[in-house]
């Protein structure tokens, strides 16, 4: 009696992807980051634009920016340390492949694990000295002014940069090795390292921050010192007059043959515009003597602008 053996069902070629479903994983990929890039973008050029006009004694609330204008805004004050953090990473890349070359091999493994302590134990030394700046300034160990505000940050920055170091070169000495087959003590080099690159993106962040808020400032001191020389001048037409405290205003009185905009008042810039008002500056004002008056665009008055 003969026996015949079942053969397993051909289960065919696997099921072929779709070029829609393609696209979207390919577009995913991109379309995240940008949408980070986007919103850092946007988080940084408001925080230009709040230290900007609060130097200048305007309110950035009533401006009603637009999100392209406030994205605009932060590329010329983020451009300088982009192409720090840059620099610094091309660095930092090239001495972790130099460190990695140099005492890779099982001839090196005492040097490299001496490497290891010292990078670990001078990173964390630097991330304690520069901690506690993120979380009060009574306990920081710098003065204040920039000093203050950059170099304790830089510091966790450089200090986690030293430690991923060493965890790269811990972890270099088990390649091969897939993480869920990895020891214990592998995964936790691991994971110590992903709180290391987390640690040093805030502290980059947060130095980021500190800048672009600077920047907004110093520009602004920079231009009530020149006079506003980038914004318009007008002539403000008005039916009834003003109360201001800005100097070298010249005033005229045309008389109720020029009603209803009887007077006029020259030796104004205009230094912003809210949909509901103006911030007029005189010409003459600098920034240790800045007043900003604010015209409500009412229709009591009209600007005749003569470009700046």
């Amino acid at each position: 009696m003969s026996t015949s053996q079942e053969q397993p069902a051909d289960p065919g070629p696997p099921p072929r992807r779709s070029p829609t479903s393609t696209f979207l994983e390919k577009a995913a990929i991109v379309a995240a980051p940008s949408t980070v890039t986007f919103a850092l973008l946007y988080y940084y050029g408001s925080l230009y634009i709040k230290a900007y006009y609060s130097t200048l004694g305007v309110l950035p609330e009533d401006l009603g920016f637009s999100v392209q204008g406030i994205v605009a805004n932060s590329t010329s004050a983020i451009f300088v340390p982009l192409c720090g953090l840059l620099a610094g990473g091309l660095a930092a890349f090239l001495l972790f492949g130099w460190l990695g070359r140099a005492l890779a091999g099982p001839q090196r493994a005492v040097r490299r694990r001496t490497a290891v302590i010292w990078l670990l134990a001078l990173g964390v030394a630097m991330m304690i000295l520069g901690l506690p700046v993120f979380f009060t300034d009574l306990v920081s160990l710098f003065p204040e002014g920039w000093a203050r505000r950059f170099i304790p940050a830089l510091m966790v920055a450089v200090g986690a940069t030293l430690a991923v170091c060493a965890v790269h070169l811990r972890l270099s000495e088990s390649t091969g090795i897939r993480v869920r087959d990895a020891p214990a003590t592998e995964r936790t080099w691991l994971a110590g390292g992903t709180l290391l690159l987390g640690l040093l993106t805030v502290s980059l962040f947060y130095a980021m921050a500190q800048y672009v808020a600077d920047v907004g400032r110093g520009d602004a001191q920079l231009d009530a010192e020149e006079g506003y020389v980038d914004t318009p001048i007008v002539v403000v037409h008005s039916k009834v007059p003003l109360t201001h405290n800005a100097k070298r205003i010249a005033f005229k009185d045309h008389g109720s043959e020029s009603a209803p905009y009887r007077y006029e008042y020259r030796g104004f810039r205009v230094l912003a515009k809210a949909p509901d008002r103006f911030y007029l500056v005189s010409y003459a004002s600098r920034y240790h003597d800045r007043r900003v008056v604010m015209l409500p665009d009412d229709g009591t008055a009209w600007l005749e602008i003569r470009g700046a």
